[in-house]
Parts: structure tokens; sequence; C-alpha cells
């Protein structure tokens, strides 16, 4: 019981974490590219599909990260 509820709680705060990143993105990171970027890149569409891909690699990652095996060598 005590692993299932570490695990959960990691993804709890993994989550939580996403959230966070993806507020910060939609509020500083997303407005600036879209300024930097020519104006046939600029659906929105496009710009949180690629934010959304990063952030997915990245949760992903950290799974991997967490949840590999003990006994590989």
């Amino acid at each position: 019981m005590g692993e299932r509820l570490r695990i959960f709680l990691i993804v709890a705060l993994a989550g939580f974490m996403a959230g966070v990143i993806a507020q910060l993105a939609a509020d500083y990171f997303i407005p600036w590219l879209m300024s930097i970027l020519p104006s046939l890149v600029q659906a929105k569409f496009l710009v949180s599909g690629l934010a959304g891909a990063c952030l997915t690699l990245v949760m992903v990652g950290i799974w991997a990260h967490f949840s590999k095996s003990k006994d590989h060598y």
C-alpha cells in the first residue's frame, strides 16, 4: 500500500507542476513566441500543440526515470 501511495503522490505532484508550467507558458512564453513568429505560423492551435507536445515529453521522461526497473543492469 505504501508503494502505491508514493506513486500516486508523485503523479499528483507531477500533474500539479505540469499545470503550473502550462499556466506560466500561457501567460509569458506563448505571447512572446507569437510575437516573434511570422504571421503564417501564429495560429494558436499550433503553438498550443507544440507546448503540449513538449510538456508531454517532459512528463513521460520523468515517469520513465522514476519507474525504471531496479533489476536492470
